[in-house]
């Protein structure tokens, strides 16, 4: 039996990559399925812009909720087990929303594959125990940059399915891929390793998807609420009083959700200060890119293109975030993570840059989309290997859980942000903004990689200095 045993485990270790790539590109393709559908939820179930906007709210609310928890609950013997169970769910929420009763069903759906955003981290977690340290490496840089590339494939491939096939049939795709990665996982995935069974930090669970729900829904109200209504800023303080309150409660408790105290580590405290204003910074251009190029010619910019050529925009993303992957890490080992950072930084002040004052052509923007491609890409490949460093093994998956809910936030905040400079350059009677909305939202970004780029210049100053 024991000999069994290793003879299955030799023929699954080759897959065991390959398998963790997979599950983490199609959570991540899958999550982003609702950006590119709004339009279609609008006119199939009858809501307004702002109502189809929690097609997307919503999955990032349950992700925010779910990833610590199961960053806790997977760091033991239970990992597989919670992987498979996450898996399923993202499987359940494409059928529930690819059914067609209506949009509550389809918020159901959608927040169910927000679950998917705590699959990454486990993925990570899975490398750094079951491979060696020559292997675990390039596999950690390679899952940090899943988010870009499945990013990059969910927007074409829902833009093609949906315009050919249909609505449904996107959710219906995804719902296949899904079964596809649960089987992979069922046969593939190793056992997680034997390790203490540990308490979920329950009150700490509460308080931290209460204060993060509270203020994605600020970010991605504000608009409609207006940014100084006496209901968003009533929301955005109590949530900042119940993360406040969070934070004191982890330094306190023996079982914490999230260990605070690993933040005391320089790399630990640069990935996650970094990604927050990283993703607060470039991930705007996406959606600036994708409604820009989809804007017709009329309002005196933009090429009319489809669902489909505005989610090929996004490809030179995906491929130039692969690429980088196999760059980062060998200049991380000869140098240092938080210089990748730092260069990344600069590189991702380049694309937004380039898309300002070059976007009147199709290749110009394509050019923007690889560069900024390649530029995260490095700063997702080294992010993880920053946090590795840092923290013990079982702490791996609620460490990287957190960085997770960071780098969700700071999607949100810059999604909003961009949204919100938009808006007010519509001109009255009119629903498309001016082209000097998008100038003013590429500078407003580049302002905040600009800080991006000072925070991480000092702290890998910090680090170098310590060494």
């Amino acid at each position: 039996m024991q000999t069994l045993s290793l003879t299955q485990s030799k023929l699954r270790q080759p897959l065991l990559v390959p398998t963790l790539f997979f599950l983490g590109l199609v959570s991540t393709a899958v999550g982003s399925l609702g950006t590119p559908l709004l339009p279609t939820i609008v006119n199939i179930d009858h809501v307004s812009l702002a109502d189809s906007q929690w097609a997307l709210t919503i999955s990032l609310l349950a992700g925010a909720v779910a990833t610590p928890v199961m960053g806790r609950l997977g760091d033991g013997r239970q990992r597989k087990l919670v992987i498979i169970a996450g898996t399923f769910l993202v499987l359940l929420g494409c059928v529930c929303s690819a059914l067609p009763a209506g949009f509550g069903l389809l918020l159901v759906g959608r927040g169910l594959q927000g679950v998917g955003l705590g699959l990454v981290p486990l993925a990570i977690a899975t490398a750094r125990d079951a491979l060696p340290g020559e292997r675990s490496g390039p596999a950690i840089a390679l899952l940090g940059v899943t988010t870009a590339v499945g990013i990059g494939v969910g927007y074409p491939v829902a833009g093609a399915i949906t315009q050919y096939l249909g609505f449904s049939a996107a959710f219906w795709f995804g719902a296949i891929v899904c079964g596809l990665a649960l089987m992979l996982d069922v046969f593939v995935l190793p056992e997680g390793p034997e390790r203490p069974s540990r308490k979920v930090d329950t009150p700490g669970a509460v308080l931290l998807g209460m204060a993060v729900t509270g203020l994605l829904l600020a970010l991605s109200e504000g608009p409609g609420w207006g940014w100084v209504s006496i209901r968003l800023l009533a929301v955005t303080v109590g949530s900042l009083v119940l993360l406040v309150g969070w934070v004191v409660l982890e330094l306190r408790t023996p079982y914490p959700l999230v260990d605070m105290r690993q933040l005391r580590h320089r790399s630990v405290l640069a990935a996650n200060a970094t990604i927050l204003l990283v993703g607060i910074g470039i991930y705007p251009l996406l959606s600036l890119v994708v409604r820009f190029v989809q804007t017709p010619p009329s309002a005196g910019y933009g090429f009319g293109a489809s669902v489909i050529v505005a989610g090929l925009m996004l490809a030179p993303f995906s491929l130039a975030s692969f690429a980088a992957s196999k760059v980062a890490l060998p200049v991380a080992r000869r140098t240092s993570p938080e210089l990748v950072v730092v260069l990344s930084c600069i590189v991702l002040l380049v694309a937004m840059g380039s898309f300002l004052i070059a976007h009147d052509t199709l290749w110009e923007i394509l050019l923007a989309m690889g560069i900024a491609g390649f530029g995260v890409g490095c700063i997702f490949a080294s992010n993880p290997l920053q946090i590795v460093r840092g923290v013990p093994a079982q702490e791996t998956g609620s460490a990287m859980s957190f960085y997770q809910v960071l780098r969700s936030v700071g999607f949100s905040a810059g999604s909003a942000l961009s949204a919100t400079v938009l808006t007010v350059f519509i001109p009255s009677g009119q629903v498309l903004p001016t082209a000097q909305g998008y100038n003013v939202a590429a500078l407003v970004n580049i302002g905040i990689l600009l800080a991006a780029l000072a925070l991480s210049i000092a702290l890998a100053w910090r680090e170098a200095k310590s060494h």
